[in-house]
């Protein structure tokens, strides 16, 4: 604050009259009242006033200023104590804001399992121009009529012969056409039809031309009978003519729709009933990890991951489902957990215990790509890379189908990732899956991590963090934890039980068969520089004492002997004071029978400069002679 408040004095002590005409506008826009543009002729008075006016300014906009800061620290406040460990998957305990989202977006789930648009492919952007289409083809078609009815007229124009004798009688047929419509169909029964006009009509258009000529001919036909009142011919080429331009008469409308119900009888009825008769398709069933998305609560836990993977906007929650349930479909999800894919990826990747919340964990381990044959293996070529992404991926499901996704159960997972002789980003194949597999784990794969420990972390990883940082989101990098080799062991001790630590990264949990397990405990204690810690296992029976310690970095000296109770008694020495360092073994375990009360003493003297971080359990064991 102390910053910001001088920055505003400092400029003001440069050019105190630019000061006051520049910070007036932004005072008076968020002070509307009148008495804003009254300091206006101030700036005309002595030297004096004008200070004044500026110290009022600068008051002005240092609570301005003031203000703005606090806005932010609420806002980071919220952003921090939005965090894995306050956010609940009972949807009971919600705000309502939230529940209103996941009914939503349940909603938006149940309409599209009804249109079965999860299975359906994504529509595609062609199908607007094919509506546009439609009506141009039945514009054209439309066109194409017209234009052959005007090419049928002016073709009758081009002959002469009919012009003439159509203009000549045309006066004499309009008169007689109303009186001749009623006789014609008696004539049609008794007269013989003229053929010498037909003839003549006949002979006049050469025989070898187009068939247009053949219309005209009919059409000339029309106007001759209206006229002379020829015979059954000359009717029957006027229906013909009516038929090829005008509506038919009702009698042939009765036989054309005669005709066109035996054709709809006939095709279209084998498709319509069936529409009508089967029923809508039930709506399609999609599970992702085995849970339907709505089916229970354990479906509800799914739907807020990727809520909240979209900031609660349901719209984008929905469009990720959708996207989801499509990748697991084409990349075969269901299948690849059946695969074979071989086991020389076991130590670059695997779970191993539970954090302090019961957190499965687990490790990945980039310094095992040192070995160049494994590197080869697995990112040599693209075929070779996509072999070892669905590798990883089968992994992640797998570790995934044994979490519990009911309201109050564990459903995320920790990350520890050991970066020791890491081969770093110069490797561009292994650049090149890493980015590819988090690509997919991001927008396949949302709110599963509850945490990531990176752990022996270099310098320039450190350094490429920091450039990154300014694109995560608050959320995200509220999960990340970094740590250095010297302090990988504690950093992992604050969230991970040491009994549940793998040996090699500091802890005392080992394979096979052991002495302990992960239900002994093991108690931490921290050595103080040039100082001496003993630890004491009282015994009050006849018994088997069995112990095992290791301090983290050793560089110690470690010495064990049983002190009797008695008096007259000896002390015997279990194990010999000698220097341990971590290159001699990462854990002592010993163990010292007896038949006498007393009790074994543990020496570990640190004479080096540093703290030391002590671990280590006990247990007795019936002892017979």
């Amino acid at each position: 604050m102390a910053e910001e408040t001088q920055k505003p004095e400092a400029a003001a002590a440069a050019a105190p009259a630019d000061e006051v005409v520049v910070e007036k506008p932004e005072v008076t826009e968020k002070e509307p009242p009148p008495p804003a543009p009254e300091p206006e002729p101030e700036p005309e008075a002595p030297e004096k006033p004008a200070a004044a006016v500026v110290e009022e300014k600068e008051a002005e906009v240092e609570a301005v200023e003031v203000k703005k800061p606090k806005v932010v620290k609420k806002e980071t406040k919220i952003t921090q104590s939005v965090s894995f460990k306050e956010e609940t998957n009972i949807v009971g305990e919600l705000p309502e804001s939230q529940k209103k989202a996941l009914e939503e977006l349940k909603q938006l789930i149940q309409e599209a399992l009804n249109k079965h648009e999860f299975t359906a492919p994504p529509p595609s952007p062609t199908p607007p121009p094919k509506q546009e289409e439609k009506p141009v083809a039945e514009e054209k078609k439309e066109e194409e009529k017209k234009e052959e009815k005007e090419e049928e007229k002016p073709a009758a124009e081009t002959s002469e012969e009919p012009k003439v004798e159509t203009e000549g009688k045309s006066e004499a047929s309009e008169k007689v056409e109303t009186e001749e419509k009623s006789e014609a169909s008696e004539k049609v029964e008794t007269e013989t039809p003229a053929p010498v006009e037909v003839k003549e009509e006949e002979k006049t258009p050469p025989p070898a031309e187009a068939p247009t000529e053949t219309v005209v001919v009919t059409e000339v036909v029309e106007k001759v009978t209206a006229v002379d009142d020829d015979g059954a011919k000359t009717v029957e080429a006027i229906e013909e003519s009516v038929v090829a331009v005008s509506a038919p008469p009702p009698a042939e409308k009765q036989e054309e729709e005669a005709s066109a119900s035996k054709e709809a009888e006939t095709a279209p009825p084998s498709e319509e009933p069936k529409e009508a008769e089967v029923p809508p398709p039930p709506p399609e069933e999609v599970s992702i990890w085995g849970i339907p998305l709505l089916a229970d609560e354990r479906s509800d836990v799914i739907l807020l991951k990727f809520l909240r993977a979209r900031d609660f906007k349901v719209k984008d929650a929905f469009t990720m489902i959708k996207n989801t349930a499509r990748w697991r479909k084409e990349f075969g999800i269901e299948g690849l957990l059946d695969e074979e894919l071989g086991h020389e990826l076991e130590k670059v990747v695997f779970m191993h215990g539970f954090d302090k919340e019961g957190h499965p964990v687990c490790y990945n381990v980039y310094g095992e790509f040192q070995n160049k044959e494994l590197y080869q293996n697995a990112f040599a070529d693209e075929e070779k890379r996509s072999k070892f992404l669905r590798w990883r991926i089968q992994f992640l499901e797998k570790s995934i189908r044994k979490l519990d996704f009911s309201p109050s159960g564990i459903c995320t997972i920790v990350q520890v990732n050991d970066l020791k002789n890491s081969p770093g980003p110069g490797k561009k194949e292994l650049r090149q899956a890493t980015n590819q597999a988090l690509n997919l784990l991001q927008d396949n794969y949302p709110e599963f991590v509850a945490k990531q420990v990176f752990i022996n972390v270099p310098w320039w990883y450190r350094a490429f963090n920091m450039m990154i940082s300014p694109f995560l989101t608050q959320r995200t990098k509220s999960k990340f934890v970094f740590a250095g080799p010297a302090k990988s062991a504690e950093t992992l001790f604050r969230y991970i039980a040491p009994e549940q630590v793998p040996v090699q990264y500091g802890g005392l949990s080992r394979e096979g068969e052991q002495e302990f397990t992960v239900a002994d405990a093991v108690t931490e204690v921290t050595i103080k520089p040039s100082t001496k810690h003993t630890v004491e296992f009282p015994i009050t029976e006849k018994c088997n004492l069995v112990w095992e310690l290791r301090v983290v970095g050793w560089d110690v000296n470690y010495g064990a002997e049983f002190v009797p109770s008695a008096e007259d008694g000896y002390t015997v020495i279990v194990s010999k004071t000698r220097k341990v360092t971590t290159a001699d073994e990462a854990v002592i375990s010993d163990s010292f029978k007896t038949g006498d009360p007393g009790k074994v003493v543990l020496t570990v003297d640190n004479q080096t400069s540093k703290k030391k971080k002590l671990l280590y359990r006990s247990k007795t064991k019936p002892y017979s002679d």
